[in-house]
């Protein structure tokens, strides 16, 4: 236990160290091929934004308050970026095709999600109604496990 709480600020340190690694050594390839770059992100964008909008209506329809159905939802749509650049790195190397692919998703998911935020806000106000505004508002109780 005292060992993780020490080495915890240590992972975000790494990662950004890494990251800015990659981007040093591949900052040629984001530059000259940025076909590649649409390639690769299209089919994130694609991702994020399915993900985001079938979790959300499914969360919805079984009647969660907004706020559980927004955080279901984002954390359904967000990916595990470290762990692929890590696994991409150690097996491909530095350098590889496979690691620059993984360093695309950091770059599409922040904006992405940034904007799925404004796309949450305007799904608060068309499927949970104005009392939603004041948060944890439900507009159905879910009957599972409940004695009458």
């Amino acid at each position: 236990k005292v060992f993780l709480k020490k080495l915890r600020p240590t992972a975000l340190i790494g990662l950004l160290f890494t990251l800015v690694i990659m981007f040093s050594l591949q900052g040629k390839e984001f530059v000259q091929l940025p076909l590649d770059i649409l390639r690769v992100s299209a089919p994130l964008l694609a991702y994020f934004f399915l993900m985001f909008i079938i979790s959300f209506l499914i969360a919805w329809k079984l009647g969660f308050s907004y706020e559980e159905t927004a955080t279901t939802s984002f954390t359904a749509s967000s990916n595990n970026f470290e762990l692929a650049i890590a696994v991409a790195v150690a097996i491909f190397g530095l350098n590889s095709s496979q690691a620059f692919a993984t360093t695309v998703g950091p770059l599409i998911e922040v904006p992405v999600m940034l904007g799925l935020v404004y796309v949450s806000f305007w799904l608060k106000t068309r499927l949970f109604g104005t009392e939603a505004r004041r948060g944890g508002y439900r507009l159905r109780k879910p009957e599972i496990g409940v004695d009458k």
